[in-house]
């Protein structure tokens, strides 16, 4: 037969009442009563049923984080943001989003979760306005959107490009292009504007024509390159800013594929620092993103929302400092 917390109250001599509050971390419960109940529970092998706290507390100790599961960037915020989240007793719910956003999110809007991270947020996205209309506690990581103001965890993306611009016009370069993200996007957005805007400010113009826009994949970054190179020597790039480092692989494989040389014939720069910008096959020069602090700070956060210690509208915009790396996919253009 099932245990339950009544047979727990019998065999410790305490009401139902008082197992409940003492399995639940109640700080009103003295500790000798406490460890009866412990010691009772652990006898008969009784497990706290969740669903029953949920529905006595009206919460779901549950928090759902929107990922796309195709992009490398999203698989190394997983893990700190779950581990965060555990140690305040919650559970992670990964919503994969792939297409339409809309067709996903019913969960997060019916309240069947306590509160949200959203890591894919395109500026003109109408979910986080959706989700604050509904007070449901949530917060951006990585991107955020245009439509409200709302609480966020981002890097300094502008402030990223703009050392990128520095490093390749300081290397002589004069005839810079660049591969970036989709424009409806905050990351790709301050990244292009951080870069060209730098750019300009010390004599280099990179023109409308030197800039390809995709998604943050590799065949963005192949086609891009391709696209790129394929001009007239004279306005043919000798240096490509690449947005994310999956962008730049692309670009490092088409350039092989071209049969130029990295960094002889052209410079690649990427963005993010992922694991793989550091394998030796690749050494690629680019921009370190703090994830890991960025993951554990949102999930602080949207924690601190969820508990009121935070109020929701006291708007927080946490802006994290980037680090320049320097590998060996960048140099002075030939000749």
């Amino acid at each position: 037969m099932t245990v339950t917390s009544h047979d727990v109250a019998r065999l410790a001599g305490v009401s139902q009442a008082t197992v409940s509050r003492a399995l639940r971390g109640d700080a009103r419960v003295q500790p000798h009563t406490l460890a009866k109940v412990r010691e009772a529970a652990a006898a008969l092998g009784y497990v706290p049923s969740q669903l029953g706290r949920n529905l006595s507390t009206r919460a779901t100790h549950q928090i759902a984080m929107v990922a796309d599961v195709d992009n490398t960037l999203y698989h190394q915020l997983i893990a700190p943001i779950h581990d965060q989240l555990l140690a305040h007793g919650y559970r992670m719910a990964l919503f994969a989003e792939r297409g339409d956003e809309t067709s996903q999110y019913e969960r997060l809007l019916d309240r069947s979760v306590d509160g949200a991270i959203l890591t894919t947020t395109r500026l003109r996205s109408s979910l986080p306005y959706d989700l604050s209309k509904r007070d449901l506690p949530f917060v951006q990581l990585t991107r955020f959107s245009d439509v409200v103001d709302w609480h966020h965890v981002v890097a300094d993306n502008a402030a990223g490009a703009a050392a990128v611009a520095r490093l390749l016009v300081n290397c002589g370069h004069s005839r810079i292009g660049a591969v970036v993200g989709p424009s409806d996007t905050s990351t790709a957005r301050d990244r292009e504007s951080g870069f060209r805007t730098t750019a300009e400010d010390l004599g280099v113009v990179v023109p409308s024509r030197s800039v390809h826009r995709g998604e943050y994949n590799y065949e963005t970054g192949s086609k891009g390159f391709r696209a790129l190179l394929d001009t007239a020597p004279n306005q043919r790039p000798t240096a490509i800013f690449c947005a994310n480092d999956l962008i730049a692989v692309g670009a490092l494989h088409a350039a092989a594929e071209l049969g130029l040389r990295v960094p002889h014939d052209v410079s690649i720069v990427g963005f993010d620092d992922l694991e793989m910008a550091g394998w030796p096959n690749f050494e690629l020069t680019t921009v370190r993103v703090p994830r890991e602090q960025m993951a554990r700070h949102a999930a602080e956060l949207l924690v601190q929302l969820i508990d009121g210690t935070v109020p929701a509208g006291d708007i927080q915009r946490l802006v994290h400092p980037v680090e320049l790396v320097l590998r060996r996919t960048h140099g002075p253009p030939h000749g």
